[in-house]
Order: structure tokens, then C-alpha cells, then sequence
């Protein structure tokens, strides 16, 4: 399995500046080079065309990074062509990756990347000082390590290694034969189940998160229009707009982890083979709600809850399927009746069956998979709620890794 660590960059921020400067040049030479050879003449360059075309432009050109790290830089482009095409192949509206980049993530792989015993050994060019990395004792048991990337988080102002590496360890063999549904929502981030239990992961912390965060951003916004643009003043506020931002979102990861890891276990617990989830890839596509809806449905990171599942469920020897969701959650799962509701409740208008919204449309989901069609599997028996972490305990010393001393003295 290949995980990625994440540890402190210890280099001058300067020189990381340099190095992330030097991958965003080399990047938007390959972007503008493919892009007026598009334009001009009508050739869509190949990755192995535009970065033997860029490496001749730059023959004389005095070079910082080591060959394959310009390699790496070159074809962030063509990757991100790649997903655009995926996407649109899948039906999907993207645009293909046309702004220029100042700085771009610094990547060292393949004769860039060697390790020695406990140290790692990033190569850069000819007469350039390489740059030696002390291996966290979690990686020195490690089978290979793949890359070695230098990231800049805007939250903490610094830098940061991200290493990629492979740990050796196989899948965990499938809990068992049963098939399990999610129903991923905006308020309860998601209800999992099967035909006997269902429960509903309730995170109200996270959309006090997002409401409190867009509240802060509009009086950021707000404040900056009374401002010059450009003045001191003014780039003062959008900094910390910036760090406002960049902290949000570490938020809402750390709070997505722990649903998906939530997801992954009520399946290991039911011995699910298969996790079923509901394809909302395209909710927001072509909806103009009002004002307040439109801003939840653009706040719901429903994709990072998705792909967090997938891999989590992978090491537990569980498939995850995409599956067409569409009105199960306004689908009676007692008579087929379809009714949309209103509020959390579910309410029949025909045989008067009440149920909570969620669980009908979990259920329904699993109707879909096993019979094609909503409405054929009844309600479970038991429902149950789960909380993805207790905020109580999360607050106490034992459970954040800092003693008391530690603590006393920051």
C-alpha cells in the first residue's frame, strides 16, 4: 500500500522559495509553449514533444533542479490534462489547466531520490547542494520510497516534506460477504447501513465550521473593498484572508478523515465485501437555488469524503461502487410511493409511514443495488447515531501528544 508522511521542511525558506519558484517557471514554459503551438498552428503536443521542445529552449539556460525534477514539472501539466479528460469523458464540465504558475510543488523521484541507511538524499544540479532529509522513525521501516515532495502550507507560513512511500503491508483480507450503503448528506455527513441496522454520522461541528468560516470571510471581504487596493492596508487583510482559508480547509480534512475512517468501520463492523455509495458527483451542475443553499451545496466536500473512503476501505479489503441515487431520498420505502419531503422526516402522504430522510434515502440506495429499483427493502430496526469523535475527550491532554509540562510552558 503507498501512504504519504508529512513532516517539517527544515531547508531556509528562501532556498525552498527558489526551488518551488524554478518548478512554477518550467511549468508555465510547457503551458504557454503548448498552448501557442495549439493556437497557431493547430498541434496538440504530446508530454514527451513539449518537454523535449522546453529542455531545448533551455539548453543554455543555467539549471537548479536535477533532470528528472525538471521531468516532473514538465508533465504536471499533461497530468492535469489528463483528469480533465477523464472527467469529461465521464460526462462532466472541466476546463483544461491554462493559468501560469509562479510557484509549483517541488517533486524528486527516481535517480533524484536515493536513500542511505536512515538519510534520504535529494539530488539537484550539477554543482547545486543536495539536500539531506533524516528519515522519521515510522519510514525507516518503509519497503521504497516512491517521491519526495516540498510543499508550502499557507496556513503555518512554512514548509513541509511530503513523503510517499510504500509500506510493504497487503490488503486486509474481506470482512465477510454482506453490502453496506451510504448515503452522503450535507447536514449528516453520511448514513451507513444494510437491510438490518443503519447509522447516521452525525458532525454538526463541521457545518458550524463552514458557517462560522464564511461569516469571517465576509467581513474580510468586506473590509478589504473600504481599502485601496494595493495599499499596505490592504495586503495585510488579504494575508490573513489567506491563512484564514488555508486553516479552513486543514479543518475540514481533518473532520472528513474522521467521517470516511467512521464509514470504513461501521462496514468492517456488518462484514461488508462491498460499500455502495451515492454518486453526487453532479449535484451543483446546472442548480441556481437561493443564496444561502446554493453556498451550502458549494461548502459540501463531498469528493474528499469519497476518495478518503476508497483508499481507507482498500487497506480493509472492501470495494467501494458508485451507484445513481436519484430520488431515494423522496422514494416511500414501504409502499414505492414517491413524494418529496420536507424538513429531516420523511412523511407518506399515501400509507402514512414516518422515517428519518437520510435512512430512507440509505436504504433505498441499497434497493437500487440489489433490485434496480427503489422502494424494496423496508426500513431497518435498529437506527443508530455516531458521533466521529468526541469533542469532550479530543480537549484532553492525553488524546493531543503534549504532557503537561509541555503545555504549561507554551
Amino acid at each position: 500500500m503507498v501512504r504519504t508522511h508529512v513532516i517539517p521542511s527544515h531547508i531556509p525558506k528562501d532556498v525552498a522559495d527558489e526551488l518551488n519558484r524554478e518548478s512554477g517557471r518550467i511549468y508555465t514554459q510547457v503551458l504557454v509553449t503548448h498552448w501557442r503551438a495549439y493556437r497557431k498552428q493547430g498541434v496538440w503536443l504530446s508530454k514527451y514533444g513539449a518537454g523535449k521542445l522546453n529542455d531545448y529552449y533551455n539548453r543554455d539556460a543555467p539549471r537548479e533542479l536535477y533532470a528528472h525534477t525538471i521531468d516532473a514539472a514538465q508533465q504536471g501539466f499533461y497530468k492535469a490534462c489528463a483528469v480533465t479528460h477523464l472527467l469529461r469523458k465521464q460526462g462532466m464540465e472541466a476546463k483544461f489547466p491554462y493559468h501560469r504558475r509562479r510557484y509549483r510543488t517541488t517533486t524528486w523521484f527516481g535517480e533524484a531520490l536515493k536513500r542511505d541507511g536512515e538519510k534520504l538524499i535529494l539530488s539537484n544540479a550539477k554543482g547545486c547542494r543536495k539536500i539531506e532529509l533524516k528519515l522519521p522513525e515510522p519510514l525507516q521501516d518503509a519497503l521504497r520510497i516512491l517521491e519526495v515532495r516540498l510543499v508550502y502550507d499557507r496556513c503555518s507560513n512554512r514548509y513541509f516534506w511530503h513523503i510517499v512511500y510504500e509500506t510493504g503491508k497487503q490488503p486486509k483480507s474481506t470482512p465477510g460477504n454482506n453490502i453496506v450503503s451510504v448515503d452522503l448528506g450535507e447536514i449528516h455527513p453520511a448514513v451507513v447501513g444494510d437491510e438490518e441496522v443503519s447509522e447516521i454520522i452525525t458532525c454538526r461541528e463541521r457545518r458550524h465550521k463552514v458557517q462560522g468560516f464564511a461569516k469571517r470571510l465576509a467581513k474580510l471581504q468586506a473590509a478589504m473593498q473600504k481599502k485601496q487596493k494595493g495599499s499596505r492596508a490592504w495586503h495585510q487583510l488579504r494575508k490573513t484572508k489567506i491563512r484564514l482559508r488555508a486553516k479552513h480547509q486543514r479543518v475540514l480534512r481533518d473532520l472528513d478523515h474522521k467521517i470516511s475512517r467512521s464509514i470504513v468501520d461501521i462496514a468492517v463492523e456488518r462484514k461488508a465485501e462491498k460499500i455502495v455509495m451515492g454518486d453526487v458527483r453532479d449535484i451543483a451542475n446546472g442548480v441556481n437555488l437561493s443564496k444561502q443553499t446554493n453556498q451550502k451545496i458549494s461548502n459540501w466536500t463531498h469528493g474528499k469524503v469519497r476518495q478518503f473512503t476508497e483508499y481507507k476501505a482498500q487497506a480493509e479489503g472492501i470495494e467501494v461502487e458508485l451507484i445513481e441515487e436519484r430520488y431515494t431520498s423522496q422514494t416511500c420505502p414501504q409502499c414505492g410511493t414517491r413524494h418529496k419531503p420536507k424538513g429531516r422526516n420523511y412523511r407518506c402522504p399515501d400509507c402514512g409511514f414516518i422515517g428519518h430522510r437520510d435512512v430512507v434515502g440509505q436504504i433505498n440506495i441499497l434497493s437500487k443495488y440489489k433490485h434496480g429499483e427503489n422502494g424494496k427493502i423496508p426500513l431497518p430496526g435498529v437506527i443508530k447515531h455516531r458521533i466521529p469523535h468526541n469533542l469532550r475527550v479530543m480537549r484532553r491532554r492525553q488524546d493531543t501528544g503534549y504532557s503537561k509540562r509541555s503545555i504549561a510552558d507554551g
